[in-house]
């Protein structure tokens, strides 16, 4: 047994049993607290100073400190971060309870194992092998809140400039290899309102779906012109994507549709801005609408965004993944809160034991072969930027 924790199997099994989902449906949406304090409890035990911040009721995110703080005599060191949130199931569809972690074919089975509470258990029991006192620089463990809805636990930390560290490493599953740039998100809600009127004479009314007829036919020009102006060979999908999700509109075949609302989404490479492609998307409804009389546009974000994610290929962290993992860094479709870290001045790498293709599905597994390797590199990270000067 590491110093002062349980076995790893029983560390995953104990998060794995505290839900956590977070989701923008409040039918679904949970607090983080019960995670938080198990990973409090085993982080003190080590020695850690912890921080529990709370970020909304019933959520927080956790900052635990093992060595001395940072100062400008002592620059900060490594973070080790991951949330502690998962996305909602079907627990019907599972072949055992999502919320108890279970064996077998060489894999735990768990709602969180790959994405990403192992994570967590993992770099604590790496941790568990340094004393404070030995550390050059400070050692934190990050958990956060909210990272599969919201980001709420990252954007706070960013509101209030809290750089922990110089390099962080966020434990997202991707087999173990380094990632250093992500697409953005941006998901966005598109209204035409119109007015509803007997469908016998279309002058009564103003038809919101023709104009979402025009409105999707922009939408569609301007996604072939994203793909021709924008590449970057780094991703298997090379450019950005800008996708129709879903439509809503009318109630009555004999009415004239009184209003119309579209989602969609758009992944941006990086060097896209979110403002800047936001301001784009409305002027162009704007103009496309103006041959429309009587109708209106309304363009709302779902959420925030996450806007694209790029780690300089040189940067010393970037170097020394690729090293420790023997892969070269690569790039990867799906957002993650590096971007977060990343304008707080941090050097930022993903890299973490599972599978993205295993999470937010039934039966979400991590393969218990990517266990030693994962602690072996989270220990030798620890030695590269917290014990050497």
């Amino acid at each position: 047994m590491a110093r002062c924790l349980p076995p790893i199997p029983g560390m995953i099994a104990a998060l794995i049993g505290e839900p956590s989902v977070s989701s923008a449906d409040p039918r679904h949406d949970q607090g983080n607290l019960g995670v938080i304090h198990r990973l409090a409890e085993w982080a003190e035990g080590l020695g850690f100073r912890v921080e529990i911040d709370p970020v909304s009721p019933g959520k927080a995110n956790l900052i635990a400190t093992l060595g001395a703080s940072s100062s400008a005599d002592i620059p900060g060191g490594l973070v080790l971060s991951g949330h502690t949130d998962t996305v909602p199931c079907n627990p019907e569809l599972w072949a055992s309870d999502p919320f108890t972690a279970t064996e077998r074919d060489g894999r735990i089975y768990g709602l969180g194992t790959a994405d990403m509470k192992s994570f967590l258990a993992l770099a604590l029991w790496a941790a568990s092998a340094f004393e404070a006192r030995d550390l050059q620089r400070p050692l934190v463990l990050l958990g956060t809140a909210d990272e599969e809805s919201s980001m709420s636990g990252a954007r706070q930390l960013l509101a209030r400039n809290r750089r922990l560290g110089r390099q962080a490493v966020i434990g997202e599953p991707t087999g173990l290899k380094p990632i250093r740039l992500h697409k953005g998100v941006m998901m966005e809600s598109i209204r035409v309102l119109g007015r509803a009127g007997h469908s016998s004479d279309p002058s009564l009314g103003a038809n919101a779906l023709v104009g979402m007829h025009a409105v999707m036919g922009e939408l569609l020009a301007w996604q072939r012109e994203l793909r021709e102006r924008h590449r970057n060979p780094a991703f298997a999908v090379d450019h950005p994507t800008l996708n129709l999700g879903a439509i809503h509109g009318g109630d009555n075949p004999n009415r004239i549709c009184g209003a119309c609302e579209l989602l969609i989404d758009i992944r941006p490479l990086p060097g896209m801005s979110l403002p800047a492609l936001r301001e784009t998307l409305e002027t162009r409804l704007a103009a496309t609408l103006a041959a429309f009389p009587g109708l209106r546009l309304e363009v709302r974000p779902l959420f925030a965004g996450v806007p694209p994610f790029e780690n300089p290929a040189d940067a010393e962290l970037t170097r020394t993944c690729e090293a420790l993992s023997s892969h070269p860094a690569g790039a990867v479709a799906f957002g993650t809160e590096a971007p977060f870290l990343g304008e707080l001045g941090l050097d930022t790498i993903v890299m973490g034991p599972g599978y993205i293709e295993q999470a937010h599905q039934p039966d979400e597994y991590l393969p218990l072969a990517h266990i030693p390797p994962a602690i072996d590199l989270c220990t030798r990270l620890i030695e590269r930027f917290c014990l050497r000067d």
